[in-house]
């Protein structure tokens, strides 16, 4: 995350937000502990961000969290609501997988994705010093996007795991099932759904895209980069026939060459793919 492309100045807070976001995760999702003792640590992970927050000393479980992330806090003013958000969508992952509850519609999955994507956006802007409006929707599109993404490069994956980020109003416009999402299975109402929403975050990454030409120098083809991974994965979904619950699509080393032409043609106007 902290890559070379970022100014070596925002080096440390990017880790530190990293850093914060990938052990939450781990709470939330790793190992085989109970819903009741990830929820527990959450919460005491909570605890902690605000003592930070608050210029009070943290409890001392994750040092290598929030020993950095309280001098990033301290220096670069983080907005720790945004990092609260991010505690609030592990949290109702746990919920949600213990219980096998579903996203009732789009509209709660992109509740979800405001709290569970949009802030890490929101902080590195936040850094970079761009508050304004615009620049703020367009970071939400593209976050948004990539998470839409994602779930939809991991349905069997999530599958596997009793997650489905599939919403039931989706599943019943298209006359979908359960079982229609077994890795034996080629229906073509599934097919269909899941193409009608690899589209769609295609068109909000393609909106939010003009950001990346607004940035200037690193930050900016940092972001270029980013923009054209999640295009490119949706290129294999579309390879995969949308298919996704019966293979999950990948990016390796030789789609780096193809991220890099991309990265560098993108204009004011989105382009045919190459």
């Amino acid at each position: 995350m902290a890559s070379w492309l970022c100014p070596p100045r925002l080096r440390p807070p990017i880790a530190a937000i990293y850093w914060f976001a990938r052990s939450a995760d781990d709470l939330a999702d790793e190992g085989d502990a109970p819903p009741e003792q990830r929820l527990a640590d959450l919460a005491a992970y909570r605890d902690d961000l605000f003592a930070v927050a608050e210029g009070r000393v943290p409890s001392g479980r994750w040092p290598h969290v929030f020993s950095p992330l309280a001098r990033a806090v301290a220096e670069f003013a983080l907005p720790t609501q945004l990092l609260a958000d991010l505690l609030d969508a592990f949290v109702q992952d746990v919920h949600f997988t213990a219980s096998g509850r579903r996203y009732a519609d789009d509209t709660e999955l992109q509740d979800y994705c405001r709290r569970s994507a949009n802030p890490v956006g929101r902080l590195l802007l936040h850094l970079y010093g761009i508050q304004d409006d615009a620049s703020l929707a367009q970071s939400d599109q593209i976050c948004t996007a990539l998470q839409l993404i994602n779930f939809w490069q991991d349905v069997r994956v999530d599958a596997s795991r009793n997650r489905w980020y599939v919403s039931q109003a989706a599943m019943r416009q298209f006359a979908v099932t359960d079982a229609d999402f077994q890795p034996d299975s080629q229906s073509l109402n599934a097919t269909k759904l899941i193409a009608s929403q690899a589209y769609s975050a295609k068109a909000d990454m393609l909106k939010g895209s003009q950001l990346a030409l607004k940035i200037p120098g690193r930050a900016g083809w940092e972001l270029r980069l980013v923009v054209q991974g999640g295009l490119r994965i949706l290129d294999k979904i579309e390879a995969l026939n949308f298919q996704t619950w019966r293979t999950r699509p990948k990016i390796g080393a030789l789609d780096l060459p193809v991220l890099l032409w991309r990265a560098l043609r993108m204009s004011s106007t989105p382009h045919p793919r190459t």
